[in-house]
């Protein structure tokens, strides 16, 4: 039996503009610790990667819409980033409710890149220390956000953790630290 055996991990996207190893190097993570992990979008059917949010990558099909997810049917929630996917994400108040209402039920969410603009959308980094995508650090620090440049912050968020990270460069420190999370 693997660390995540009988654990749930989310993957919220919108529909295109993922940052294909945002989203399938975590989840490989999780599903080698013996975890299940499920994509949610707000739309059946299949999401669209990227790569350097501008080259298409791979399309992957769609568990489970947001109306069909709460926080009570998953351990955790992954944002990937991509520029059009986070800046879609950030919109939709489906996924900034599921956002605050897995944090809320003190389940770790964790976000890649550009994902962080969900979390400020959301009303959850006032006062948190993160990172990001370098880029979103202004907007981070307006949000009330202590930014850092580091590969991953683990932080607590009302007894909830919240795992950031910059890049895909990132991704060996940001699915550890996910499944370390998830793990307990």
């Amino acid at each position: 039996m693997g660390r995540l055996t009988g654990r749930t991990v989310a993957f919220l996207t919108s529909d295109k503009g993922i940052e294909e190893p945002e989203l399938t190097t975590p989840w490989q993570a999780v599903v080698e610790a013996g975890g299940t992990a499920v994509l949610v979008s707000a739309q059946p059917g299949t999401v669209r990667a990227v790569n350097n949010d501008l080259d298409p990558a791979g399309e992957y099909p769609v568990d489970r819409t947001l109306d069909q997810v709460s926080a009570d049917d998953v351990d955790a929630l992954v944002i990937p980033g991509g520029t059009v996917n986070a800046d879609t994400l950030r919109t939709q108040e489906a996924a900034r409710a599921l956002v605050t209402a897995v944090l809320g039920a003190g389940k770790p969410v964790a976000a890649i890149c550009h994902a962080p603009w969900t979390l400020i959308e959301a009303g959850v980094v006032d006062g948190v220390t993160l990172t990001s995508y370098p880029s979103l650090a202004t907007d981070l620090r307006n949000a009330g956000a202590n930014w850092v440049d580091r590969e991953v912050v683990v932080s607590d968020v009302a007894g909830a953790t919240l795992i950031t990270s910059r890049n895909p460069d990132d991704l060996p420190a940001f699915s550890g630290a996910l499944v370390d999370a998830v793990a307990g």
